[in-house]
């Protein structure tokens, strides 16, 4: 008698029990699901991926946004631009008139005169040369005392003195007169007046204020990533990112880069060597080669973005498990890609 039966054979209801047909087929498709899940852990690849936030800046501080300063002290007279206006290189922006509007007059009245001086010191340094050489002759002759020809001498360096302080003055005068007559700010380049932060007509403003941000056109778009302290020494130059920008529709798949869509490539340029206050470390991504990010006027400067940087393939049981505890991206000593 088999071993079932003569447990069971006293309980005629336990044994009349069949189990149904939908639990048994229940209880294959687990172990099927099972086995299935087994497998797929063992033998999926998985790219690793570290992510982080960013946001869309430039490399080179030329092409950054920046500030168009007053060169002179004075009121503001005319404003050529407005808010969002394009300007080409030496276009002017503003007009800035100095209090005294008979400034720079007199300092060309003053100018006149200061030339006049040095004429003059010219001319009597010609004179004391003259003198010299001719007591020299006396002097050498015996018609002459020693000490008429050492004075002759010093007036010759008094008047050498003279002329260089005169020609002193002259330059210090054209520099003054050459700042006060550029009071009409030009664009360094061709680019974008952003915001113009002087007041209206009248508004004093002094050497050296902000008077309007301007954004240089052509720059070369970079993306700040921010990377988690713990992955960043698996991030070399030359690693493969995948980004997101804020605004554009995506699906990414962080292990499956190639299924991906809506996510734009670009390659690390370099990874900042101290942290960030948050602790996290600033990682610089340019533009790939395969594919070219959206156009100026859908991915703008300052926009958000995030990025995955693409780490070694792994399978999908491990990448699983690591995140389970937390552990960092597996390191491997072959080179970036």
């Amino acid at each position: 008698m088999p071993f079932r039966d003569q447990h069971i054979g006293h309980f005629q209801t336990l044994a009349s029990i069949r189990p149904p047909r939908l639990i048994v087929a229940v209880a294959l498709m687990l172990t099927l699901a099972v086995a299935m899940l087994v497998l797929l852990l063992t033998f999926t690849p998985w790219v690793q991926t570290t992510s982080g936030p960013g946001v869309v800046s430039t490399r080179d501080p030329n092409d950054r946004v920046q500030e168009i300063n007053a060169l002179v002290s004075g009121r503001i007279d005319r404003w050529y631009v407005r808010d969002g206006d394009r300007v080409a290189a030496g276009d002017p922006i503003v007009r800035i008139a100095d209090n005294d509007p008979q400034l720079i007059e007199r300092l060309s009245r003053e100018r006149e005169q200061l030339t006049a001086g040095r004429d003059a010191a010219r001319a009597a340094l010609r004179t004391a040369q003259i003198d010299l050489e001719r007591t020299r002759g006396l002097f050498e002759d015996g018609l002459a005392a020693r000490r008429d020809f050492e004075a002759a001498a010093i007036r010759v360096e008094d008047m050498r003195a003279s002329l260089a302080a005169a020609e002193a003055s002259i330059e210090r005068q054209e520099t003054e007169l050459s700042r006060q007559s550029v009071q009409t700010v030009r664009a360094p380049r061709e680019g974008t007046i952003l915001r113009i932060n002087g007041g209206a007509s009248a508004t004093y403003v002094s050497a050296g204020d902000p008077v309007a941000m301007f954004q240089p056109e052509g720059a070369e778009r970079v993306v700040e990533l921010y990377v988690d302290g713990r992955d960043v020494a698996l991030v070399a130059p030359g690693r493969r990112v995948m980004l997101e920008f804020e605004g554009w529709p995506a699906v990414q798949f962080s292990g499956w880069p190639s299924v991906a869509v809506g996510t734009f490539p670009g390659r690390v340029l370099s990874i900042d060597p101290t942290a960030q206050p948050d602790g996290r470390f600033r990682v610089l991504v340019a533009e790939g080669d395969e594919t070219p990010w959206p156009g100026p006027e859908f991915v703008r400067f300052g926009a958000s973005a995030r990025g995955w940087v693409l780490l070694d393939e792994v399978r999908l049981g491990y990448e699983l498990w690591r995140q389970l505890n937390n552990f960092p991206p597996q390191y491997s000593t072959g080179t970036t890609s």
